[in-house]
């Protein structure tokens, strides 16, 4: 159940979200234009490069507007967000820009890149054992320890407005909502921000193989938590247990199910992006192109691919991009 004391996501809230981070300088991500093979040729559509921000994906959105929604009294106490690693450069970036200690509960396994990143932003790093340690009762005991605020990385409305700033973007950049907006997905704060942002357009979800759990949530109209032995996935960024009540509900009925993605799709959208569009991406921000790329989504000229992350390691992208 969403908590009482919960307000809901708003589209003016996406549009303030928007406001507030052109006022701040952030500058708009590309929105490409890109040729997807397919069985009758090519189809010509966008792609939104959010792998360009400044800290190469798209939760700085999320981050700075829930930090800057903050009361003066929680920025004095502080933060605590959970995170492998995109989630907690958003918030560790907003918070030293803002004057706010940030603690961020890690698993030791996140890719090392996303580690130091966080580190060489600020934030104090609290790690946990991905499997083993249930990272939320991390979190809980250092939000009480504290007296901090919990940043989450999707299930939070201020977090899904600020998340959906993108999709107000994308309709200026394209000059009208697209038809079809495709978007990797996680828990489902991306997604919810972009149905709110544009509300004419279908929306598609892509997540990992075995680790679909917005989909089956949708399916079924109610939370679905992984099992007890999920399979391994490269999407490090796309691993939540399960998606959030605030996160359904904002999507029910508009988000469209069932669309997975094995890790060697993946690998291919991550070399497709490297050498056509010479953009790098992790493997969580390369789901939608995956998606698009083995055809398991409807396209057309105003459909827009969420290209959500390029925070990945050298080594292992280098191995990716030679095929190995």
């Amino acid at each position: 159940m969403i908590p009482d004391d919960m307000p809901l996501p708003a589209r003016e809230g996406v549009y303030a979200a928007f406001q507030s981070l052109q006022e701040i300088g952030l500058p708009m991500t590309p929105l490409l234009p890109v040729e997807i093979p397919s069985s009758s040729g090519t189809v010509r559509c966008h792609v939104k490069a959010e792998s360009l921000q400044p800290i190469g994906a798209f939760k700085i959105r999320g981050g700075w507007w829930r930090l800057s929604n903050l009361s003066d009294a929680e920025k004095e106490r502080g933060v605590i967000a959970v995170s492998s690693g995109n989630h907690a450069q958003g918030v560790a970036w907003a918070a030293r820009r803002l004057g706010i200690p940030a603690v961020i509960v890690m698993p030791r396994n996140a890719p090392k890149v996303k580690l130091e990143a966080t580190k060489a932003l600020g934030a104090e790093i609290v790690l946990y054992d991905r499997p083993g340690e249930d990272r939320d009762k991390v979190a809980a005991r250092e939000v009480e320890q504290r007296g901090a605020t919990l940043v989450h990385a999707f299930g939070d409305p201020w977090v899904i407005e600020g998340q959906g700033s993108a999709g107000v973007e994308i309709a200026e950049q394209l000059g009208r909502q697209p038809s079809r907006i495709v978007t990797c997905c996680g828990g489902g704060g991306l997604a919810a921000g972009l149905g709110l942002a544009c509300p004419d357009s279908a929306l598609v979800i892509v997540e990992p193989d075995g680790w679909d759990m917005v989909g089956q949530a949708l399916a079924k109209g109610d939370i679905v938590r992984v099992g007890d032995d999920p399979p391994s996935t490269i999407c490090d960024a796309l691993q939540p247990d399960a998606t959030k009540p605030i996160n359904l509900l904002a999507l029910l009925g508009r988000a469209e199910p069932g669309v997975t993605v094995s890790d060697e799709e993946v690998r291919t959208a991550q070399r497709f992006a490297f050498a056509k569009l010479h953009l790098v991406l992790e493997p969580g921000g390369a789901a939608a192109l995956a998606a698009a790329l083995a055809g398991k989504v409807p396209l057309d000229e105003d459909t827009v691919i969420m290209l959500t992350g390029g925070n990945t390691d050298a080594d292992s992208f280098a191995a990716t991009i030679a095929g190995v």
